[in-house]
């Protein structure tokens, strides 16, 4: 099998395969003739890629390729990659090193010269973002969160005032956990959705504000199983009043005790740094009773 665009160098190629993340029938045609045609298929679970394989009729030999041998076993995927040999890696799901090993696979053999080809696919985050109804022209993807509350509320705390859209990954058990912290992090109103089970029967898509959808999967127990991708709606920069925060309103308020409202504004910018004539207009709401 010759790689496309590939010379008539004796080194083997890499295919980097995506596989399907539920519906079986998401495999493409280009990926069975891959999976075909190599020598070797690096997988992360070999039982678990054995099922898939038999489902479609690939005889091609599996060896593994998981976050606990990758690095020392990389090597050997290398040796057979140099000698001539197509080598294909794949996850138990979806596109490889999107929160799967392979990234020090990849690595290595992009050094030691050999070209990689990724044959795309399924991915869950980019489905969940097809379909989620959230800003998709920009946005992050942060994979899975620290499995403990205060580490996943630290890491949120850093995204809290990110613009683009957010993705998340996480496990059934922890889901209702990682909404709760979400609501009391980016607050109860910010839009989010749950991708639950994506492409499978019983395949969850819902959006609602962050305190609705935790109350959502909180009174359905089957929302707490499957694998979950979640989409939160990037921060918004606030307007009027609430723009200037707390500390900002209570200075503004105890110099409008003492000067006129213009003085007032313009110092509270001096010592907040909040723009004078956003300080000027709330002042000024203020006096009017707005």
């Amino acid at each position: 099998m010759t790689a496309p665009g590939a010379s008539n160098s004796t080194t083997g190629a890499l295919y980097v395969v995506a596989t399907p993340i539920g519906n079986l029938d998401d495999m493409s045609a280009r990926a069975l003739k891959v999976l075909r045609d190599v020598s070797l298929i690096a997988a992360e679970d070999t039982r678990h890629s054995l099922r898939l394989m038999q489902h479609f009729g690939i005889p091609t030999p599996l060896a593994a390729c998981h976050e606990h041998n990758e690095r020392e076993e990389g090597s050997r995927f290398i040796t057979r990659l140099l000698a001539g040999d197509n080598v294909a890696l794949i996850s138990d799901a979806g596109t490889p090193l999107i929160s799967d090993p392979g990234y020090h696979l990849v690595r290595q053999a992009r050094a030691a010269g050999i070209q990689v080809i990724p044959v795309p696919g399924a991915c869950a985050l980019i489905a969940a973002l097809s379909a989620a109804g959230l800003p998709s022209d920009r946005f992050i993807f942060e994979g899975f969160l620290p499995a403990k509350s205060v580490g996943r509320k630290a890491r949120l705390e850093l995204v809290k005032e990110e613009p683009r859209t957010l993705i998340f990954y996480e496990a059934p058990h922890r889901i209702l956990e990682c909404l709760q912290d979400m609501e009391e992090i980016f607050g109860p109103d910010r839009p989010a959705v749950l991708g639950r089970e994506l492409t499978k029967t019983f395949e969850t898509l819902k959006g609602l504000p962050l305190s609705e959808l935790r109350a959502f999967v909180e009174g359905d127990s089957n929302q707490q199983r499957g694998e979950c991708v979640v989409l939160v709606a990037g921060w918004s920069e606030p307007e009027g009043e609430d723009a200037i925060g707390a500390e900002a309103r209570r200075v503004l308020d105890l110099l409008l005790e003492e000067m006129p409202l213009k003085r007032a504004a313009a110092l509270a910018a001096e010592i907040t740094g909040v723009r004078k004539n956003l300080l000027y207009q709330v002042a000024l709401d203020k006096q009017k009773g707005v």
